[in-house]
């Protein structure tokens, strides 16, 4: 969705970030591994990640809060916080870094990065095959939030591959 925003006496188009990726699994598949902490442990993350911590409350109103640690060692946390959910078709959430409480903080490697996401993931399936579609765009954002997160598409497509990456390494294994 396009949003018209006037940042300093320009009018820019604001698009959000969207990425698909179609797996050779079930759609059913596909959807346990968003909706059990203990799939999401297993992919979650940007290539490399691993997740410590992994507590879920899948329901509108309910959160997922998780722990994630890079291949350097850093440590990160963040949440979910759930707004919709429909079985096997979409779930919408607000997603934020946060530390072990759960409290709202800012991303530890980018200070302007927007404290507040709003997520939409989208299931679909033909032929046995699921197509998964992310839709985020940042809400509540500041003019340097939402400048960090047009300019940082390059970095989501590469976070977000590396998650998918890592979910279809999983489903492979997971179906088998």
């Amino acid at each position: 969705m396009a949003v018209k925003k006037e940042i300093t006496g320009e009018s820019v188009s604001v698009e959000d970030f969207v990425i698909s990726r179609a797996f050779d699994a079930p759609r059913d598949l596909v959807w346990k591994a968003f909706t059990d902490p203990g799939h999401m442990k297993n992919w979650w993350g940007p290539k490399g990640f691993t997740v410590n911590f992994s507590k879920m409350d899948f329901r509108p109103g309910g959160i997922y809060h998780y722990s994630m640690r890079s291949p350097e060692g850093h440590e990160m946390w963040g949440k979910m916080v759930y707004r919709e959910i429909v079985p096997l078709e979409r779930i919408v959430f607000v997603n934020s870094f946060s530390n072990e409480k759960g409290e709202l903080t800012r991303h530890p490697m980018s200070p302007t990065w927007p404290l507040e996401m709003l997520s939409t993931f989208t299931f679909s399936e033909e032929a046995g095959k699921t197509t998964f579609t992310v839709r985020w765009r940042p809400i509540n954002a500041t003019e340097m939030e939402q400048k960090t997160f047009d300019e940082g598409r390059k970095g989501m497509n590469q976070g977000w591959g590396g998650t998918l990456d890592q979910l279809e390494a999983y489903l492979t294994t997971a179906k088998g």
